[in-house]
């Protein structure tokens, strides 16, 4: 009788790996509380009832100010999930050899074949490492997306007003954002 082999993979580095399945179900939840927004009037209002008098409130208050508070405590909330919620050190790992990667492409740039190799890992990696890095989506898209709801009738309601530099909510807010979670990124040594 020929010996069965048979592949498995240990559960604790499944667990590192992670899966797109939570990742998916969560977008998808996500995307149909957006598309339910207007239809499910309970949705609306419960998120109404309790960003109106918060948020709200600070945007009341300054336009401006009040929407880099919300933003940077929004910012706040999505780097400490990510700390918290991926695998750190696995990510860096990753990120350490992608960049190793990197200078060798460099230096066989002049052969083919050894770049196509290292280019066959550095994708081989893509998955591996998008998968742990979107765990903190499962925490965040639901309310992320809620939140987003509530800015597009909030700014509505009170006539699309601009921020500094004529710009709108949403790239005011997308600004914001990136400058918000470079700096606590870096404070906080987050991948």
């Amino acid at each position: 009788m020929a010996e069965e082999t048979i592949n498995v993979i240990p559960k604790d580095k499944e667990a590192k790996e992670g899966s797109f399945t939570p990742l998916i179900i969560f977008m998808l939840i996500s995307l149909v509380l957006a598309g339910l927004w207007d239809k499910v009037v309970a949705i609306k209002n419960a998120i109404h009832f309790v960003l109106d008098p918060s948020a709200g409130a600070l945007l009341t208050w300054n336009l401006n100010i009040g929407m880099l508070i919300v933003v940077l405590i929004i910012t706040i909330i999505t780097t400490v999930v990510q700390k918290y919620a991926t695998d750190q050190k696995t990510l860096k790992e990753m990120r350490k050899e992608q960049k190793e990667m990197q200078a060798q492409m460099k230096e066989f740039k002049n052969h083919p074949e050894k770049m196509m190799e290292l280019q066959k890992k550095q994708f081989a990696m893509m998955p591996k490492q998008m998968k742990l890095s979107m765990r903190a989506i499962i925490y965040t898209g639901i309310p992320f997306i809620l939140f987003f709801r509530w800015f597009q009738d909030y700014f509505l309601a009170s006539g699309s007003p601009k921020f500094w530099l004529g710009l709108g909510w949403f790239l005011f807010y997308l600004i914001s954002a990136m400058i918000f979670s470079s700096i606590l990124r870096k404070w906080w040594d987050v991948v």
